[in-house]
């Protein structure tokens, strides 16, 4: 267990028993891999060393919306809500890449939680994760999709490497929807479309129209 990588992701366990930490195994996951699920119970809590875990959920006729990432140094809000609440799972965990974690024991983290400074950096982080839910909740409900769409394009650079299904399933909604708005965003000469690419040209326009109402 590389146990000094861990406490430079999150420093909030030097105070932890070493010997403990030492005896974490560590578990490497490809992308793609399926880490939890809606209705599991939760195995743990995940620590990232690597990679990248998407969050997310999923109606019944099969639409997801990706709540969350989470990095190293940073926590799962929805496995951490579990484990307070000793309740099952709320959404799906999934490797956007090829990953590195350690999974402390629902008994541990019980445990550690005891350490001050693991609790602090624990409480700290769920309260930045629920204001990055809150917001996501606000874009969903009050800003139309084609400004969310929009956004989603900026900060990317002019060329774009997505799939229209991964722009839905990012922004909660069907691919239909997504190829209809972005060859409207083609006909007005804000960008160029191609097979899993987009080139943006205006991004201004695409600028002026995500920050609207």
């Amino acid at each position: 267990m590389p146990t000094d990588e861990l406490i430079r992701h999150y420093p909030s366990l030097a105070s932890a028993d070493r010997s403990e930490l030492d005896a974490l195994p560590v578990i490497s996951a490809p992308a793609g891999a399926l880490l939890f699920d809606v209705g599991q119970p939760c195995q743990g809590f995940p620590l990232v060393l690597d990679g990248e875990i998407r969050v997310s959920r999923q109606s019944s006729e099969g639409r997801s919306l990706e709540l969350y990432r989470v990095v190293p140094g940073e926590i799962c809000l929805v496995s951490s809500a579990s484990l307070f609440g000793h309740k099952a799972l709320a959404a799906t965990g999934v490797t956007a890449r090829a990953s590195r974690l350690v999974l402390l024991p629902p008994p541990l983290f019980s445990r550690w939680l005891a350490l001050p400074a693991f609790r602090e950096a624990v409480l700290g982080l769920f309260a930045e994760r629920m204001a990055d839910l809150t917001a996501l909740v606000d874009a969903v409900a009050f800003r139309r999709l084609d400004q969310r769409l929009a956004a989603a394009l900026l900060g990317r650079g002019h060329d774009v490497p997505v799939t229209h299904q991964a722009l839905a399933d990012e922004l909660g909604t069907v691919r239909e929807i997504v190829t209809r708005l972005l060859h409207r965003f083609e006909r007005d000469g804000w960008i160029t479309l191609s097979r899993e690419h987009i080139h943006i040209i205006r991004s201004a326009e695409l600028r002026s129209l995500a920050g609207d109402g």
